[in-house]
């Protein structure tokens, strides 16, 4: 059963959508909105901040949590989540399409940095992300078969971190990540809908096990538009 904070976050965000109030405007206060949805004002706060990570708010001291302009879509940086996880979260009408599965030719030397040792295979699944019918995320995986030994077209279609963590069992550590703004490829403007973007937003991962590992190395293509990274960083004084 969800937890209620998501079942109210979740509607406050269809209220925000259907214009019930419009950029600017002040959502009704904590006290006023615990009374609305007969719960407490800790529940009601871990909505708020929801709404606040996802982009839908800001909340102001003094006055209250004021209405964002959401055209573009809040994905973390720091984080590792799958796709599914994020649009799930922020309530995105959402659609994968897996436009192909593969090995890799062995002789195919891009990717020797996943591999142990000669014998081993690299997966490579490459899936369309649509938002709102526009596509507009080319996700390019490749995975080494030691630690994902099969893929299929259902497992790609849906969340292939949900199969690694509960059908393989394994636990996903850690991941570096570089951001680079390029032009797009032929392959971007064959399967992304860019008429009229010039450039791309390129997101480089190596994935790790908690053991260290290195199962996966990601190359996730975003026509530039439609998203914002975000990332939370604490000043540490020397």
């Amino acid at each position: 059963m969800q937890k209620k904070y998501l079942r109210i976050y979740n509607d406050l965000v269809k209220r925000i959508q259907s214009n019930s109030w419009t950029i600017g405007d002040l959502l009704p206060s904590e006290n006023e909105l615990a009374a609305q949805y007969d719960t407490s004002r800790e529940t009601i706060r871990k909505a708020l901040d929801l709404l606040s990570q996802n982009g839908y708010i800001q909340k102001v001291r003094g006055k209250g949590s004021v209405i964002i302009n959401r055209n573009q879509f809040s994905f973390p940086v720091s984080g590792i989540e799958s796709f599914t996880e994020l649009t799930e979260k922020m309530a995105l009408n959402s659609r994968t399409i897996v436009h192909s599965i593969k090995y890799l030719d062995p002789k195919n030397e891009s990717m020797e940095i996943l591999k142990g040792n000669p014998n081993e295979k690299v997966w490579n699944v490459n899936r369309i992300r649509e938002i709102d019918g526009e596509k507009v995320i080319l996700d390019k995986d490749y995975f080494n078969d030691k630690y994902i030994p099969l893929l299929t077209e259902e497992i790609c279609q849906g969340s292939i971190y949900n199969y690694i963590e509960n059908e393989l069992g394994l636990v996903i550590g850690f991941a570096q990540k570089e951001i680079v703004v390029e032009n797009p490829t032929e392959e971007d403007r064959e399967l992304l809908d860019l008429e009229g973007f010039s450039n791309v937003v390129v997101i480089r991962s190596q994935v790790h096990l908690d053991d260290a590992s290195l199962f996966q190395i990601t190359e996730s293509r975003h026509r530039p538009d439609k998203f914002r990274f975000v990332d939370f960083a604490r000043r540490v004084k020397n």
